[in-house]
């Protein structure tokens, strides 16, 4: 009877109208949709048990496809799987959007070549995929940070205790109306903040703690440029100031090349 009924079903589960005829995606604009669809393509290849085809709308490996997508594409920030009515599987993915750059553990082993290679980074700092060369300051880039080497670093997040922090100091410093372009965290915890050079591709950099309460750092950095003799040098000599360190609390120190 078992015999019967085992039977009986695996023949039901093979039945056309219960199984997956075709894969879809939608919602991609850089992956190409036949990388994911290759990729669900193996999850719902083969049978369970030998008899029970992996494309039956009842129990396709929805949860495998998923990971197996998440693990295979960093890009993919959200994926949604729906069984249309035409049996049809429809993938719906998100992806991530490229914000910044990572170029390098530190800033002049990424500049070996004119071609650097970087990295793309999402809002949340999540390093997804390689980037192309870009000319200028396109991207705010980081370098640095414990856990990240040059290599391969797909699928890591740059500084993840600190990022968000960082993020806001940046945008901190340009509501002061300087120009950060690119930033430095060293192993010892400190941070170089690289503003943009008027003469030079790289200007003076703002060195930091990033365990620092940043909003502090700022303040203390504001009340250093309105306060003399810095507001009149770095507006007269902004192009040889070489750093302003915020390191010792609401002592200020800097430095102009001679």
């Amino acid at each position: 009877m078992f015999l019967i009924i085992f039977i009986g079903l695996a023949f039901l589960s093979r039945l056309p109208g219960f199984n997956i005829r075709d894969v879809e995606v939608v919602g991609n604009k850089v992956i190409d949709s036949k990388t994911i669809e290759a990729i669900a393509g193996e999850e719902i290849d083969g049978n369970y048990l030998w008899f029970f085809p992996k494309t039956n709308i009842l129990f396709f490996p929805k949860n495998n496809i998923i990971e197996t997508l998440n693990n295979r594409i960093a890009r993919l920030s959200g994926i949604n799987l729906t069984i249309k009515d035409n049996k049809i599987l429809e993938i719906s993915v998100t992806e991530r959007e490229a914000k910044y750059l990572w170029c390098g553990a530190t800033p002049t082993e990424s500049k070996n070549d004119d071609d650097p290679q970087c990295y793309f980074l999402d809002k949340d700092g999540y390093i997804f995929d390689k980037a192309p060369y870009f000319s200028g300051d396109v991207y705010f880039k980081f370098y640095g940070a414990e856990g990240l080497k040059d290599g391969n670093p797909i699928g890591l997040n740059f500084s993840p205790l600190y990022f968000n922090k960082l993020i806001s100091f940046k945008e901190t410093l340009a509501g002061m109306r300087l120009e950060p372009v690119s930033l430095y965290q060293l192993k010892d915890g400190d941070a170089e903040m690289f503003l943009a050079g008027k003469s030079k591709s790289v200007g003076p950099e703002i060195i930091f703690k990033v365990d620092s309460d940043l909003s502090v750092v700022a303040e203390n950095l504001e009340t250093a440029l309105t306060t003399e003799p810095l507001q009149s040098n770095f507006e007269k000599k902004y192009s040889s100031l070489e750093y302003i360190d915020l390191r010792y609390g609401n002592k200020v120190y800097y430095k102009f090349a001679k």
